[in-house]
């Protein structure tokens, strides 16, 4: 634990500043996330985009971010640190700290926030690989039944019903997965009826 954090997020920015809040200690971190989006402005956007890590030690006073200072500063956010993660590929995210009290953070608290951050990174992207993997079982599986249905439907061989799946597909501009999950849900091929006019 980071010496005087109260609160703790960790958000993924997607684009210059669009912000993903994926895990927080309380409302107040979501908060200021949906403040640094819709302003575009705020330590989190700069830890991602140009430092690895911001210290803010009095929100209310810092100049860089004249309405975030304000505003979270309104919201009860005394001091900040962001730390900048790559997530997994070139996705970028921040663990953010925030306390109550200015100057609540000193360089002592930034290198354990870093020594925290690297682990976080490891943690998020080990995690994302993980779902990534578990929704890859899933598209596997639904496409497995969908072959399996027009295998028996239409006495199709397991590359044929996948190339009729693929077909489909391009056909449609819908990807594979869709696709077969219809084929699923409905025991129809989409778009079928079209093809036979």
């Amino acid at each position: 634990m980071v010496p005087n954090a109260e609160e703790c997020s960790i958000s993924y920015v997607i684009g210059r500043s669009k912000i993903e809040p994926r895990a927080s200690t309380s409302e107040l971190p979501r908060e200021v996330d949906a403040l640094q989006e819709r302003i575009e402005e705020g330590p989190c956007l700069d830890a991602v985009w140009e430092q690895e890590v911001v210290r803010v030690d009095e929100v209310g006073a810092d100049d860089r971010w004249p309405q975030f200072a304000q505003q979270a500063s309104e919201l009860g956010v005394g001091s900040m640190m962001c730390f900048q993660l790559f997530v997994q590929g070139d996705q970028l995210g921040a663990r953010n700290l925030y306390a109550h009290t200015p100057g609540a953070f000193d360089d002592e608290c930034q290198e354990i926030g870093l020594m925290f951050a690297a682990h976080a990174t490891v943690a998020v992207a080990g995690a994302e690989h993980e779902e990534h993997l578990r929704a890859g079982m899933t598209n596997r599986d639904v496409i497995g039944q969908a072959k399996g249905i027009l295998m028996e439907r239409h006495k199709l061989t397991a590359d044929q019903a996948f190339g009729v799946l693929a077909r489909v597909s391009q056909e449609l501009n819908r990807k594979l997965v869709d696709i077969a999950r219809e084929v699923t849900e409905t025991g129809a091929v989409p778009g079928a009826s079209r093809r036979r006019n």
